[in-house]
């Protein structure tokens, strides 16, 4: 007599990392035509506040993968902000004196000195991190405005606080058919255009999202997005990655395998120091035309609280990037007129809360209902923002979703932990 064994399938079908992604972008992109149509906000998914969107996100995005790169050796970088202000001054001195696209390798120089210096303060002379990366930030501030004096002083439109403007610039492309850009000499339709014209539910504002990021398009943008699947593999799919992210999570056990610790924690300042320089430079080359004191305006330190959104991770970087840029965008094109964002908010949040708490994720579920009363309010009552509350909508926006990420965070086990050769025997 046999037994016939009936397997029966799980009840619930867990879905992939990607499809969860999708969906929870298309759930916020209809969210996001909802309430345009409501509230006829059409700069929520327009193309313009799009692009302005892209240029914003990779300064950002940059700073938080300079963080990533060092966290994972076991580094912490608080001078972040201050290789930006390297990059932005060596960034705009090589645009100025050789072409934007040597301006970028003075950027990365710049911000890897930086890095160098944070580097051997931390490393070889073991001073606390933390103070490290605080001097770092005030001796790149001083010594730009040193460097300023003594090149820009006496040039056309330069001075202390100013470099000269850069005498060429990047060239901007469309993608042709789609979003109108020309093959040869002659013009192609802007499909995209068209479709984000309609203000069609949906349809409209996937168009309007899509057309931003293939209008007035800058190759330097297009490369920086690269570097996150880069990073992502070198960390995650090589043996130096392996190297290098050991140092960070276990230091002793790496060098009792052999690996140099000490240089592996050199080379990855360097990166991300280069990194920060880079990010510095995307702002005194593409964002603008020449290098201005407090031209990061704390963008170092947001990059920190993007690779802790994005527990530390590329893809999460970029995401927590994109937020930054995104509500510093609408600010720029919208201006004081972005009380429907409150609408967004209010429904994003609400459906936050509501499925946090039939989850019984009681203290997320919480938070997102009162996020979505305050939203609610704001919206009813107010009808313009003042210029000084909009000023701060990138931050605003920033903690709210810090505030309501679910992710559980795991940075590296030893970031910030001293360590010292030989104590691993």
């Amino acid at each position: 007599m046999s037994t016939t064994s009936i397997s029966t399938p799980p009840s619930n079908i867990a879905l992939s990392p990607r499809i969860r992604l999708l969906s929870i972008g298309l759930s916020l992109v209809t969210v996001m035509s909802v309430t345009r149509l409501w509230t006829g906000f059409d700069n929520l998914t327009s193309s313009g506040t799009i692009g302005a969107a892209l240029r914003l996100t990779v300064p950002i995005m940059l700073a938080g993968l300079a963080g990533l790169w060092a966290e994972r050796v076991g580094i912490l970088n608080i001078g972040i902000e201050g290789m930006m202000i390297l990059g932005t001054w060596f960034g705009a001195f090589g645009a100025w004196k050789y072409g934007p696209w040597i301006g970028f390798l003075f950027a990365i120089f710049g911000g890897a000195l930086g890095g160098l210096i944070h580097a051997v303060a931390t490393i070889r002379f073991n001073i606390d991190q933390v103070i490290s990366g605080v001097v770092m930030n005030l001796l790149a501030f001083f010594g730009v405005r040193y460097l300023s004096e003594l090149v820009f002083v006496g040039q056309p439109q330069g001075g202390i606080s100013q470099s000269p403007p850069q005498s060429s610039a990047i060239p901007k492309v469309d993608v042709p058919f789609l979003a109108g850009g020309p093959v040869g000499s002659s013009s192609t339709p802007d499909a995209l255009g068209w479709l984000e014209e309609r203000g069609w539910f949906l349809i409209a504002d996937l168009a309007g999202m899509t057309r931003g990021l293939m209008s007035g398009l800058s190759l330097a943008s297009l490369i920086a997005l690269l570097l996150i699947p880069l990073s992502a593999w070198v960390l995650w799919r090589t043996s130096f990655g392996l190297r290098l992210r050991s140092s960070g999570e276990a230091p002793e056990a790496a060098e009792s395998l052999g690996v140099n610790v000490i240089r592996v924690r050199y080379i990855g300042l360097l990166i991300s120091g280069g990194f920060a320089g880079l990010g510095g430079g995307f702002l005194s080359i593409i964002s603008s035309s020449y290098y201005r004191q407090g031209q990061t305006a704390g963008r170092g330190f947001i990059g920190l609280a993007t690779m802790i959104f994005g527990n530390w991770r590329p893809s999460g970087i970029l995401g927590g990037a994109a937020v930054f840029g995104y509500s510093e965008g609408i600010k720029l094109v919208a201006g004081g007129s972005i009380t429907g964002l409150f609408l967004f908010i209010f429904f994003v949040s609400a459906l936050v809360g509501l499925i946090s708490l039939l989850r019984r994720q009681m203290r997320r579920g919480t938070t997102g209902i009162g996020m979505s009363v305050i939203a609610l309010i704001a919206y009813l009552t107010v009808d313009e923002v003042p210029e000084s509350l909009t000023q701060s909508l990138p931050y605003v926006i920033t903690l709210i979703v810090l505030a309501t990420a679910s992710q559980r965070l795991r940075p590296p086990a030893k970031a910030g932990v001293p360590y010292r050769p030989g104590g691993a025997h």
